[in-house]
């Protein structure tokens, strides 16, 4: 199968995040009271997961005919059947549904690709302001704001004064024990794939994922955090992989900006407190 890593083909997988992160913007605009259903799991879907998700399935298909799509609002997949892909896209058309539904802006369109068990390329686009994060390997990682593009790098930490990333709305309220082990430290709540961009763009440190989280929520942020020079990493030490279970959740996580740091007393300190969150 051809090689995928290509500018050209990344600025293609740019092009198809602006265009479903328009068609969300403008139902997000047109809707002072925004409906929902509520899925089988219990997270809400609106028309503009649905739109976005075949705005970006269908574009894919065409670019890329011959690679498998796993999307969250799409059919799943067998896992006999996937495991002997050598790689996929996977997409989360709208992450942030519950921010959308909220009206505070912090909500993304989410699309990578996998190889061989690793997120080689992602793109993260903000409807609300139209920012795009994007990384693939052998290109960098870079941040595209008002017409202009830059590089990002997260950045190295000094072990003194912590700024850790916490999601809006899960597992915040048990995770006080956990930062109070920590020692000096400031938080910062976001909702969505940003709370992982805050650390790729090196304005945080660290953020702790203790509560259930699927591969289309990480994929695309973990490709932008590594190749900042940052790290997704599990509590026993591992790189999150994809691709390599039966079920699309991912394990507990905590995604580092600093790679070169010795996160071991943070990580014990996370084991510790995991069973409780």
């Amino acid at each position: 199968m051809a090689d995928l890593l290509t500018k050209e083909l990344l600025d293609k997988i740019i092009d198809i995040a602006r265009e479903a992160g328009a068609y969300i913007k403008n139902s997000y605009d047109a809707h002072s009271s925004k409906s929902f259903e509520t899925k089988t799991d219990g997270s809400p879907l609106t028309d503009a997961d649905l739109g976005a998700n075949q705005i970006i399935v269908t574009a894919l298909a065409e670019l890329t005919p011959t690679v498998p799509i796993i999307s969250e609002e799409s059919q799943s997949i067998d896992f006999k059947i996937r495991q002997n892909w050598e790689q996929y896209w996977v997409v989360d058309p709208l992450d942030g549904t519950q921010e959308y539904l909220a009206g505070n802006g912090e909500f993304t369109v989410n699309i990578a690709l996998i190889k061989n068990h690793e997120p080689v390329l992602g793109v993260i686009m903000v409807p609300v302001t139209g920012v795009v994060y994007y990384a693939a390997r052998g290109i960098g990682a870079y941040k595209s704001e008002d017409g202009k593009s830059h590089p990002i790098k997260s950045r190295a930490y000094d072990g003194k004064d912590t700024m850790v990333v916490t999601s809006r709305r899960h597992g915040v309220n048990r995770l006080g024990s956990v930062f109070n082990d920590l020692g000096h430290y400031r938080k910062i709540s976001v909702g969505s794939s940003l709370k992982f961009c805050l650390i790729a763009e090196g304005r945080a440190d660290i953020y702790p994922r203790l509560s259930p989280t699927c591969e289309w929520d990480t994929a695309a942020a973990q490709a932008i955090v590594e190749l900042a020079g940052g790290q997704v990493i599990t509590l026993d030490e591992k790189r999150l992989m994809y691709n390599n279970r039966e079920q699309f959740i991912n394990s507990s996580f905590v995604c580092i900006g600093d790679a070169q740091y010795p996160w071991a007393e943070h990580l014990t300190i996370f084991n510790r407190h995991s069973d409780s969150i």
